[in-house]
């Protein structure tokens, strides 16, 4: 417990490797606060869950924020779906974008589900990927043409629920998770911890048709990434 602290991490009792590790179990598996808790203190780790869920807080945002600034740049196919959500006993809609290589790109929490908050999600994802895509994949919400038309009026959309397979399929870890926190608490904790957990997801994810030797080399590459974004390996 007495190796030295990089200064994001002053001022806290536990090193970067603890509050990392912590932070990482918590975004990257279906694990409860006090599941993490009990994992830590299997390793002589005395810490709350409550403590986990500060640290998930704290430094889960901005270690998401430098994994999406390292990501290789976005494919130039982008499929977008929607999905209900409840909150509090109301709906909500999860609206989400990925690339043609299963890239979450972005996601957005949102109260309705009409045109209106289709432009806010293009708008969103034009803002963070600097460009529009050749090609754009929804199912036949007319919110999807409508929205397009208005923001990236150049761009080829094909509407066909077959076709959107995959955006449909990264709404999958989210429904998972959901059932292990007992569901969202609000649409601003939605989409904070979303906006983590999509982008560890991304880091840590193994493309398809992988034998395990490259499944090994990403797995380390992806680790060796994950202590730059930390600041372990300024500390080791």
């Amino acid at each position: 417990m007495n190796s030295p602290h990089h200064p994001r991490y002053a001022r806290h009792r536990f090193p970067a490797e603890v509050i990392s590790h912590a932070v990482w179990l918590y975004f990257r598996f279906r694990l409860s606060l006090r599941m993490i808790e009990e994992m830590l203190a299997a390793r002589g780790i005395l810490v709350s869950h409550e403590t986990v869920r500060q640290w998930a807080l704290k430094f889960g945002q901005s270690f998401a924020n430098q994994i999406r600034r390292g990501l290789p740049a976005a494919g130039d196919k982008w499929h977008l779906d929607e999905v209900v959500i409840s909150i509090a006993g109301r709906k909500h809609w999860l609206w989400r974008a990925v690339d043609q290589h299963g890239i979450v790109l972005d996601i957005l929490v949102q109260s309705r589900r009409n045109a209106t908050a289709a432009k806010r999600l293009l708008r969103k994802l034009l803002k963070k990927q600097g460009a529009a895509p050749r090609v754009m994949i929804t199912d036949k919400l007319a919110s999807y043409a409508a929205a397009k038309r208005v923001v990236m009026p150049g761009v080829e959309h094909r509407q066909h629920r077959g076709l959107n397979n995959r955006a449909e399929n990264s709404h999958q870890p989210t429904r998972r998770r959901e059932r292990i926190m007992k569901r969202f608490k609000s649409a601003g904790q939605a989409q904070r911890f979303l906006s983590v957990h999509d982008q560890v997801a991304n880091l840590f994810r193994r493309p398809a048709n992988t034998n395990a030797a490259d499944h090994r080399k990403a797995r380390a590459q992806a680790f060796q990434v994950w202590a730059d974004v930390t600041d372990i390996a300024s500390v080791a």
